[in-house]
């Protein structure tokens, strides 16, 4: 072999080693959780039971559409602080709407019990307009979305307090709802065996939240507005050159991530079945975590909506193990923490090495 064919490959092998440096280095944190989630396995097997992998599943779905909605204005190289606050008005209100006409504490018992198709809309346009909120006042006044949304946190959590305390209610819990909203958000969509002749129910939630992603993958990918809104993350003037109108972009983002805040409230007021304004606290956490581990870049234009279920998966897989090996709860907050800033390290790592 010739001295230049040595010098050939011996770049090849530093290139290939170095390519394979980083591709560890950028994976670093799932590859961690999956150790860490390898290893709970095998200190409680009880981890990997179908029952505790069915709840991991259907805890994944509860919690995807916020970070789906929430990982949109991620891509415009923004937050959404609001998304917790937002998910707990929606609830509440989807709750108050549906309760069943024989409870004792109905909030509203002039009006009966609404459709389900009714309180969804309802849900999901006060989830839209609080977006919207958002989006015009980052769009136009060009204030970071982390002041924005840190304000309409704040003022949906004051309206939240209000609404709890209206009608009937007097601050205390919604609960007994109608069996038309449990039935359409918790029934068994099939069930699995288990052992000693039981079965696990996979409730309904789990199908929508599966039809979401395929939606939200298909508005991202194949729409003129997927395509506007990630060309503005990359690079707002050379958006606004090519003809992208940057504020009704910016505020549709916004728009459709309030959007799946709201149909989360409206599937948290089933699931949880007693709301109060505690309701969606901090899950905006869990969403830009998820948002963050599955790739989903601060720097803007960079994200996919595998990656974000990949994430959403992983998170609820180590809080869950978590809770398996006995560690305390309020240590989760620190761990949820210790993710997001990991994440976002290896994220700037990354747009250091491009750059």
């Amino acid at each position: 072999m010739s001295q230049e064919s040595k010098d050939l490959a011996a770049k090849a092998q530093k290139f290939s080693g170095k390519q394979v440096g980083n591709l560890l280095m950028n994976n670093m944190l799932i590859i961690i959780m999956v150790v860490a989630a390898i290893g709970i396995a095998i200190y409680r097997p009880g981890f990997v039971a179908p029952s505790s992998l069915i709840n991991i599943l259907s805890l994944t779905a509860a919690y995807l559409p916020a970070a789906l909605g929430i990982a949109g204005c991620i891509v415009l190289t923004g937050t959404d602080l609001s998304a917790g606050r937002c998910v707990g008005l929606t609830a509440c209100v989807s709750a108050s709407l549906l309760q069943s006409v024989e409870a004792s504490n109905k909030m509203w018992p002039n009006i009966g019990t609404l459709p389900v198709w009714l309180v969804i809309i309802i849900a999901m346009l006060i989830g839209a307009c609080v977006g919207a909120f958002n989006g015009f006042f980052v769009g136009k006044f060009k204030l970071h979305p982390f002041i924005v949304t840190l304000g309409t946190q704040l003022i949906l959590y004051t309206l939240l307090l209000l609404y709890v305390q209206m009608g009937n209610n007097g601050g205390n819990t919604i609960g007994n709802l109608a069996e038309s909203y449990t039935s359409f958000v918790r029934a068994p969509l099939f069930s699995i065996p288990a052992a000693n002749g039981a079965s696990i129910p996979i409730p309904r939630y789990v199908l929508y939240s599966i039809i979401l992603a395929a939606l939200m993958w298909f508005i991202w990918n194949k729409t003129t507005f997927g395509k506007n809104m990630f060309a503005l993350g990359s690079n707002e003037e050379a958006a606004r050159v090519s003809g992208v109108n940057v504020l009704l972009t910016t505020i549709l983002v916004f728009a459709l991530a309030g959007a799946m805040y709201g149909w989360t409230g409206f599937i948290e007021g089933a699931r949880v079945a007693a709301n109060n304004a505690n309701t969606g606290l901090n899950y905006e956490l869990d969403a830009i975590a998820a948002c963050v581990i599955g790739g989903v870049s601060f720097v803007g234009g960079i994200g996919k909506i595998s990656g974000i279920v990949i994430g959403v998966i992983m998170l609820r897989l180590i809080f869950v193990g978590l809770t398996f090996t006995g560690v305390d709860t309020n240590y989760q907050y620190l761990i949820k923490g210790g993710i997001i800033l990991f994440a976002c390290a290896l994220d700037m790592r990354k747009y250091l090495v491009k750059k």
